[in-house]
């Protein structure tokens, strides 16, 4: 059976279920029902509507569950006869599961759970592996985000920031447990891109696609990071690339520049060079200049400082770093980095090894720490 086939279906089915006036939370339950069926009799004969049959179980699962209750009655008066064949889904219905699973109500947390149950389809069990937390933590934060959203009306407005949030988040876990949370993100945002026309949706995906493409030239065999200007590029996905950069063109071509826009433009700038002391870092200067405008964030800020100092030498890049508050993850690697450019060793050294124990993960550590002992021989 095709898993990722039901995982597609899953948010249009939910969708169908709601637009016809059924609770987000009763709706998941049904369509969760119909996908343990599928699981058992699809490998024996597939129907011919994979769709169409998961919206007529997921209805059925979910008129036999009120069957008994004496308190719904009325409402199942009304809605026991089985609407007539027609389309299974519309954009829309898709479209305001998205927003209703990244509702503003939600954590961060809850939304991603709740995006990667309802509309990427996973099991809580997979959820969990992913995020490395218990199944049975993982089953209560998504039980409270149902609670959460399930008196929100389906035809409220949605936020689309807010989604595209919630699916940077679930890309920038990579690749943990049995799925590939990089790969289900890209999936998403495509589907989401086909539904809306906005050109920062566009962006996202440009910039999930352009760096999605270094992913195998990213880790050793071991599992050490290989920084951007050590990778080889020959290792690079050029088919992502290419697709990423026509997405990105026709996006910014609608002249209505966002955040993911501007930086799918910088990684687009890095992987336009054959090799690392090609890289334009003028033009990702200039890119950064607009994300600070767009952002004010420090993050920004502190990557800017560090391609400033590639582009008019690490005495500049220094400079820029002073403004950027230095209690921010990654600001102590950064001057360790530009302080090695600049000659300065034993800072650098020193620098280095004070970011490894800031490390936000174990790879990242490991690399901080060989840097500062490779700079200790020297």
């Amino acid at each position: 059976m095709d898993e990722v086939l039901l995982r597609e279906h899953t948010p249009a089915v939910i969708g169908v279920l709601v637009h016809r006036g059924v609770d987000f939370a009763t709706a998941e339950d049904a369509v969760q029902e119909a996908l343990i069926q599928a699981a058992l009799t699809w490998p024996e004969q597939r129907p011919a509507d994979p769709k169409g049959w998961l919206v007529t179980v997921a209805w059925r699962k979910f008129l036999d569950a009120h069957r008994s209750d004496v308190s719904r009655r009325d409402r199942e008066d009304r809605v026991a006869v089985e609407p007539p064949p027609g389309p299974t889904e519309t954009a829309d219905d898709t479209l305001h599961l998205f927003f209703l699973c990244a509702h503003p109500s939600l954590s961060a947390s809850s939304a991603v759970a709740l995006t990667l149950r309802a509309v990427a389809g996973l099991t809580t069990r997979q959820i969990a592996q992913a995020y490395l937390v218990p199944e049975a933590t993982m089953a209560q934060r998504v039980s409270r985000a149902k609670r959460t959203v399930r008196d929100v009306g389906f035809d409220e407005p949605g936020d689309l920031a807010t989604v595209l949030r919630v699916l940077y988040l679930v890309f920038n876990e990579g690749y943990t447990g049995d799925v590939d949370l990089a790969a289900e993100a890209i999936r998403l945002t495509r589907q989401l891109a086909s539904m809306t026309d906005d050109p920062e949706t566009a962006g996202l995906l440009a910039l999930m696609l352009l760096h999605h493409a270094r992913r195998e030239a990213r880790t050793r065999p071991d599992g050490s990071l290989v920084p951007l200007a050590e990778q080889d590029r020959s290792r690079w996905n050029t088919t992502l690339v290419a697709e990423g950069v026509v997405i990105l063109q026709t996006a910014l071509g609608r002249d209505r520049l966002g955040e993911y826009q501007a930086q799918a433009a910088i990684a687009a700038i890095h992987a336009d060079a054959q090799r690392a002391e090609e890289t334009d870092w003028v033009q990702i200067v200039g890119w950064y200049d607009e994300l600070f405008a767009l952002t004010e964030s420090p993050v920004v800020a502190l990557n800017r400082a560090v391609a400033i100092g590639e582009a008019d030498g690490p005495a500049a890049g220094l400079a820029a770093l002073a403004a950027v508050d230095p209690g921010l993850p990654r600001h102590t690697a950064a001057s360790a980095y530009l302080h090695e450019k600049a000659g300065d060793i034993p800072t650098a050294a020193r620098l280095y090894a004070e970011a490894a124990l800031l490390a936000p993960n174990l790879a990242e550590r490991h690399h901080l720490t060989r840097q500062a002992a490779r700079l200790g021989q020297a």
